[in-house]
């Protein structure tokens, strides 16, 4: 056992080392090209392969919610929330939800019921957020910027193609979702 272990352990820091000396030698050869020059196009790119900036896309959003890819059990929306503004306080009960910051500082509340919103903490740009299907959430920006963020959904929860400019709007919408 002790044995196997050791070639485990071997094994796998020679593909670590390995792994970074192909980085570094790969990267001398993409350094000519290290900036990614794309043009940001805001759409639902739909059910399509499809390959982006995240973070482009992501901190060019200018409105609260954009759909960017809907598949069939996945889907990717993008979000810019105003300072002092929110998501919203919600559940999703038969979805998982995982968030990335892109820019900004916010705060995270998530709980068992809309009373009950226990787990609170701050976030900023490169932290994710994971919100287990059934638990009420709600991020509210609390920095000095907009609030950009991307989420993916599995499964869908909005229709393809949404997009709605502010809060109120997206609330509306919600109502007859």
């Amino acid at each position: 056992m002790k044995k196997n272990l050791f070639f485990i352990l071997l094994l796998t820091f020679g593909l670590c080392l390995s792994s970074c000396c192909c980085k570094t030698q790969n990267s001398e050869k993409t350094d000519e090209k290290s900036t990614f020059d794309e043009e940001v196009l805001l759409k639902d790119f739909g059910a399509e392969p499809t390959v982006l900036n995240i973070d482009a896309y992501t901190v060019a959003n200018e409105n609260f919610r954009t759909a960017l890819w809907t598949g069939t059990f996945l889907q990717v929306t993008l979000m810019s929330i105003p300072v002092g503004g929110e998501i919203g306080l919600e559940v999703h009960p038969d979805l998982d939800q995982f968030l990335r910051i892109e820019e900004g500082a916010g705060t995270v509340m998530m709980g068992d019921s809309e009373e009950d919103l226990s787990f609170t903490k701050k976030v900023e740009a490169d932290f994710a957020i994971i919100v287990p299907a059934g638990k009420w959430h709600n991020i509210v920006n609390s920095g000095d910027n907009p609030l950009k963020l991307y989420s993916i959904y599995a499964p869908v929860e909005h229709p393809h193609g949404t997009v709605h400019k502010t809060f109120e709007e997206a609330e509306e919408a919600e109502h007859h979702h």
